[in-house]
C-alpha cells in the first residue's frame, strides 16, 4: 500500500499508473468480448462489404506496425532522446492499449456470415474458449514477471533479468504457450462473420511471426541453455510429453 509520501513525491507517475490500468482494463476487456461474442461495431460508418473488410484490415495493420516497431531496439534508443528509460516500457504499454482500443472501437462488422457452429459443435467450442482462457492465465501465472503495461517499473518494481531458464507449468510443454492460447481463442468463436474469419486469420499470422521472431531473439539472449530447452521442448505446439 502507497504511504502518504510517496503519492506526494510521486503524483504524476500515479497519475500516469492509474491511466495505464484503465486503459489496460477496458481494452482487455473489450478485446476478451470480441473473441467470445464474435465480432461488433462500436461506430457504424455504413460501409459496403470491401470498404468495410479494407479498413478492418488497416485498423489490424496499424496494430501490427505499431507492436512491431516499438519493440525494436533502435526505436527504444531513439526514444530515449526525448524520455527517460523508466519511462518507456509505459510508452509502449499505453500505446498498445491505445491502439488496441481503436482497432476494436472502429471495427466494422459485415452481415456476410462465413461459418456458424450449432448444437454439440457449438457447446464444445464455448467450453474450448474458458478452457483456454484457463490455460492463458496459468501461463501468465507462471511467469515471474509479466508486465505488460510498465508499472512496474514506473512503483520501482524493476524486476532483475532472468539469468537462466526455468520451465514451469505450460512452459514445460510449449515454449510459447501464450501465443498457443491466445490462437485457439481467436479460433473458438462458433459464429464467424466474413471481418471476423479475416480477423482470425491476419492476427493468427502475425502472431505466428512474433513467434519465430521471439523464439531467435531468446535463442541470441541465452545461447546453449536455450538450445538445449529448444531441444525438448516444442515451440509452440506440445506434441510431446515434458520429461520430469
Amino acid at each position: 500500500m502507497l504511504n502518504p509520501d510517496y503519492i506526494k513525491n510521486h503524483t504524476k507517475i500515479i497519475i500516469l499508473v492509474l491511466l495505464l490500468y484503465s486503459l489496460g482494463l477496458l481494452s482487455g476487456f473489450m478485446f476478451l468480448v470480441f473473441l467470445f461474442t464474435g465480432s461488433y461495431t462500436v461506430v457504424d460508418f455504413g460501409l459496403r462489404t470491401r470498404e468495410a473488410l479494407l479498413l478492418d484490415g488497416f485498423l489490424s495493420l496499424i496494430f501490427f506496425l505499431q507492436h512491431s516497431i516499438m519493440v525494436r531496439r533502435g526505436f527504444k534508443k531513439w526514444l530515449g532522446k526525448f524520455m527517460p528509460e523508466m519511462y518507456h516500457a509505459a510508452c509502449y504499454g499505453m500505446a498498445s492499449a491505445i491502439t488496441l482500443l481503436m482497432v476494436l472501437i472502429f471495427w466494422q462488422k459485415t452481415s456476410i456470415l462465413a461459418a456458424h457452429a450449432e448444437g454439440m459443435v457449438f457447446a464444445l467450442m464455448r467450453a474450448l474458449f474458458l478452457l483456454c482462457l484457463t490455460g492463458f492465465f496459468w501461463a501468465v501465472k507462471s511467469i515471474d514477471s509479466l508486465d505488460v503495461l510498465g508499472v512496474d517499473v514506473l512503483m520501482g518494481r524493476k524486476p532483475d533479468k532472468p539469468q537462466k531458464i526455468v520451465a514451469r507449468g505450460p512452459y514445460r510443454w510449449s515454449r510459447h504457450p501464450i501465443y498457443l492460447f491466445v490462437i485457439i481463442l481467436i479460433w473458438a468463436c462458433p459464429v464467424l462473420t466474413l471481418d471476423r474469419l479475416i480477423f482470425n486469420i491476419l492476427w493468427s499470422l502475425w502472431i505466428l511471426i512474433g513467434t519465430f521472431l521471439e523464439d531467435r531473439d531468446l535463442h541470441k539472449e541465452f545461447g546453449s541453455q536455450y538450445l538445449e530447452y529448444s531441444s525438448r521442448v516444442p515451440m509452440l505446439i506440445p506434441y510431446r510429453i515434458p520429461k520430469k
